[in-house]
C-alpha cells in the first residue's frame, strides 16, 4: 500500500526518531508499504519520519545508479535503529533532493564514507561501511531519523532564496505523483 508522504512543514520532519524492537506492530507490513511508497514516487531512500512515524527505520534502493557506480547493483536496504559513528573521506558536493521537499534540487556537502551500525529487517545486527552514493543517500535518509532536512545544509543566502518555495511546499501548492500530508494547506 503506498502511504502518503509528509511535506516540509509537518512536525514529524522534525522529530528525533525512537529506537523500535522486532515486537513493533506490523513491521513488515510497514517496510513493504516504505519500499512501494518510494518506488512508485521514484525516490532512492525513504525514512519513517516522512511517512509520519517517529521511528528509527529507513529503506533504501540505489539500483538505478548501478551503471554509475556498479557495487549498487541490488542495493536494496532496510535500515533499523542505525548509528553512524563514523564519516570520513573528502567533502563532496552533490545535487540531492526530497520526497518531502518536491522540485527543489540543491548542492549538498558531504563526506564521501560513512560506517554504519543498524539491524535489518529480522534484526539482525550489521557493522558496514559505504562510500560513494550509498553514503550519499545513507546520510540523507539518516538525518532524517534526527530531524534534519537536506535544506538544513545549504547556506543561508540560499535558505533565503528557497523560502518562499518551501513555504508554498507545506502549503500543498506543489504537484507532485504521490498523496503527500501538508502542514497548513488551506
Amino acid at each position: 500500500m503506498k502511504l502518503p508522504v509528509y511535506a516540509y512543514g509537518c512536525p514529524h520532519l522534525r522529530r528525533i526518531s525512537d529506537d523500535i524492537g522486532p515486537d513493533y506492530k506490523d513491521l513488515k507490513e510497514l517496510i513493504d508499504n516504505m519500499f512501494e511508497t518510494m518506488t512508485s514516487s521514484e525516490g532512492v531512500g525513504l525514512a519513517a519520519p516522512q511517512v509520519g512515524l517517529s521511528i528509527r527505520l529507513f529503506v533504501v534502493d540505489a539500483n538505478i545508479y548501478a551503471d554509475e557506480e556498479p557495487s549498487l547493483e541490488g542495493f536494496r536496504k532496510v535500515f533499523i535503529n542505525p548509528e553512524i559513528y563514523k564519516r570520513e573521506g573528502d567533502e563532496e558536493l552533490m545535487t540531492e533532493g526530497c520526497l518531502s521537499i518536491p522540485a527543489i534540487h540543491e548542492e549538498v556537502l558531504r563526506l564521501t564514507t560513512v560506517r554504519i551500525r543498524y539491524e535489518d529487517e529480522n534484526f539482525q545486527e550489521h557493522d558496514e561501511e559505504y562510500s560513494g552514493m550509498a553514503a550519499r543517500i545513507i546520510q540523507h535518509e539518516y538525518d532524517h531519523l534526527d530531524g534534519i532536512l537536506f535544506t538544513d545544509k545549504l547556506s543561508p543566502l540560499k535558505k533565503r532564496l528557497l523560502k518562499g518555495k518551501l513555504r508554498d511546499i507545506s502549503r500543498g501548492k506543489t504537484k507532485t505523483s504521490y498523496k503527500m500530508v501538508y502542514p497548513a494547506k488551506k
